[in-house]
Order: structure tokens, then sequence, then C-alpha cells
């Protein structure tokens, strides 16, 4: 990096204008914006307390930081330590991946205020890390039984974005031909398996997935994600429990966001960490910093290989923030401004990109290089999914059942 973003870390001076590649992602406001988007807002102004206006600036100051990944953050959040058995090459990969993560969710959150797409939207920014480092590491062939809210885990997996993006906007190209709900990413081809609206169906079906690898003989694992509320739901016991009694081949993560929707954490547990609950379980159970990228890597590593070698599942519980409401409908009033900026300053990729920095392997060059490939595979998605079709009416039907399976007329029954 240059001297001058050195001395903003240090927080010896000012922070300067925004470079020249930041602020052109900052300032990124397509013509057709249409009204209520938050470009249509003058920032500048100061719009009454408690306005709409009010809001919608404080939503595109949150984007403008958002997409800032190499902004100051305090010291005492300052990364230090190894990433085990990673080399340099896998920690420039996984930084794109997670600056493609959070470029591609910003720039999903304004298509939906245009209008680009029906249904609503499913933020993951602040939180990335919890489910991108995880599935990085996985094979391709692996299982991954992502929520709701889990791009990252289906970008760490390497799914391209153009069938993420027709996926939202619902469209004939998306894996499951436009006929599901938008943000339930996923793609067969990749391991990623479409997420339930049921929460928690996703915990089962990995659970019965590392079932199937250990019956089979193999080297597979599976890996699930929940929230933080999902942990009281019947599906997570149930899944915890078959997992260890038959010691399977998966990695269990609990995204703590604090918040199931607008229901605060310590009305859905009243344990501190919500790792404690492997005990009942007989498995391991640990928790982190969600946002300590490199915590993060080596949690997954060890209980990706604990699970590969057949000493069972672990699970991790990973602290963590998200930044906007549950989804692009929900203002989030029900938490309060300080929690929020405490858990932004925590981000995790300004903290990731100053310990690479650190370890001289990011520069201005080389963010520059991630910055543009990446802005140009979002664009090169936006416009597949435009360009794709919408499915017809005659295709509603189509797939609910087993129309073929080997040895069986399924159509006539025998």
């Amino acid at each position: 990096m240059t001297e001058e973003t050195n001395r903003r870390r240090r927080g010896k001076e000012e922070a300067p204008p925004a470079a020249d590649t930041e602020a052109t992602l900052a300032e990124e406001a397509p013509e057709s914006a249409q009204e209520g988007e938050y470009e249509t807002e003058d920032v500048a102004a100061a719009p009454a307390e408690g306005s709409k206006g009010d809001f919608l600036s404080e939503q595109r100051r949150r984007e403008s930081l958002a997409i800032d990944v190499t902004r100051d953050f305090p010291d005492k959040y300052r990364l230090s330590g190894a990433m085990e058995g990673c080399s340099d090459e896998q920690k420039l990969e996984l930084f794109e991946r997670l600056v493609k993560l959070r470029l591609f969710d910003a720039r999903m959150r304004k298509l939906f205020r245009q209008g680009r797409f029906e249904g609503t939207y499913y933020s993951q920014i602040g939180q990335e890390a919890c489910d991108a480092v995880l599935t990085y590491q996985m094979k391709r062939d692996d299982f991954v039984g992502p929520s709701h809210r889990d791009l990252g885990a289906a970008v760490g997996k390497g799914v391209p974005l153009k069938f993420l993006t027709a996926q939202v906007y619902n469209r004939v190209d998306s894996p499951d031909g436009g006929r599901y709900t938008a943000c339930h990413y996923w793609h067969p081809d990749y391991g990623v398996m479409q997420p339930a609206t049921s929460i928690m169906m996703n915990w089962i079906a990995a659970t019965g997935a590392a079932f199937g690898y250990k019956m089979l003989g193999k080297d597979n694992v599976a890996a699930a994600f929940g929230g933080d509320g999902a942990t009281a739901h019947g599906d997570f016991h149930e899944g915890c429990n078959f997992a260890g009694v038959h010691r399977l081949p998966i990695v269990y993560v609990i995204q703590n966001n604090l918040w199931a929707e607008s229901l605060p954490l310590h009305l859905t547990s009243a344990l501190e960490n919500l790792s404690d609950r492997a005990k009942a379980f007989g498995f391991p159970g640990v928790s982190i910093d969600g946002n300590d990228v490199l915590a993060v890597w080596n949690a997954t590593r060890a209980a990706l290989e604990r699970a590969r070698s057949g000493e069972g599942p672990t699970l991790i519980e990973m602290k963590t923030y998200r930044w906007f409401g549950h989804s692009d409908i929900d203002p989030a009033d029900y938490r309060s401004d300080d929690e929020v900026e405490a858990w932004m300053a925590k981000d995790p990729l300004p903290r990731f990109s100053a310990w690479l920095e650190d370890e001289g392997l990011l520069d201005d060059e080389t963010l520059g290089g991630v910055v543009e490939r990446v802005e140009e595979e979002i664009e090169t998605a936006v416009d597949f999914a435009e360009s794709s079709a919408k499915p017809g009416a005659e295709t509603f039907l189509s797939e609910v059942y087993a129309e073929s399976y080997p040895g069986f007329d399924v159509r006539a029954g025998r």
C-alpha cells in the first residue's frame, strides 16, 4: 500500500479522500435508478433525524464503507498470527473471493432497490468470512448445506457469479430454471445444495450427506450453516445428535450475529457461547471471532481435517454481525446505532487486507487487479441474468416429483 494509507491505518492523521478505484466504486449509480434508490438522495444534505432521507443516507454511508476494503480500523482489531497450511497464492485467492463477495452483495442491494428483480434480498455484508473461508477449503464434490444468508458458501466454493445472479433474478439460466426463491444460492455441480425456505432443513440434509459419505466409505466432508436463532430449532438438535452418535464427517457452523431477524440472542439461548451445545452431542465445540479471517481459517481447517480423518463432527460458533436488516425490506430499527457502529469497526475485509499488507502480499497494484477482475465478472454476471428469459407457466410443476429413477418407471408407478 502507499505510505499515505499506512499513515491512515496507524491513526496519525485524518483519512484523505478515497483512492480513485474506491471512489469509482462508491459513486457507482446506474442512470436507471428509480425513485427510492439511495443514489437519489443528497447525502451531503442533513435530513431531519428519523426521516426517510436520514435512513437512506445512513444506508448509503454504510455501503460506501463496505466497499472500501482497505479502510482504517482500530488497532485493537489488527490481526496477528499465521494461516496454517495456506500458501501465499491461496491467501490472495481467498482475499479476491471475499472482495468478490462484498462487491457483488453491495451491487445486488442496489439492483433490488431499483426494482430490477422481484422478491427481497438478504445481505451478508459484515459476516462474509463465516462461510466463504470454510467452503474455499473444501473439495468441489464435498457437500455444503447453506442457509438463506450464505452467498459466501457458494462464492467460496467457486460458483460463477453469472449463475448466482440469474438465481437472484429468477431466470431460466439459474440452476433451478428460475422456479425458486431469490438469494437461495446453490449449484449442484459445485456441491452446494439448494437452501430450504424452512429454517434448518439444510442442517438435516447435510447430516444425511455426511452419513452417506460414511456408508459409502468416501473421504468427502459435509458442512452446514445456521444462525444463532436456528439453534433453538429441533432440526439443529436432531442433526447434531445423529452426527455425534455416528461420528459423521461434518462441520457445523453457527453464524451468531446476535439477532434472529428481530429477536435478540438472550431470548433464544441462555448460553454465553453457543458452541457449548456440542458437549451434549459428544463432539468438540469452539467459539471464535467470525470476523477474524485467520481464526476462521485455522478453526475450519482443523475441523475439516478432523472430519476427513474419521474423527467426527465439530461445532464452530462464529461471532459476527450483519450490517443491514434481516432483509432489504427490514429497517432493523430494533438495533442501536452504537451496536452497529461497534461491529462495523470489526469488518473482516479491512482487517484481512491489512494483514496481507503486513505480510508483504498486498499492494496498490495487486488490489487494483483484484477489484478490476471482480468488477468485470459482476458486470458480465448482471448482463447474463438480465438477458436470460423468465420461466414460463408451463415449467411451474416441472421437477416437483422425480421423473426418472434407475430401474423404476416413475410415471407408470412400477
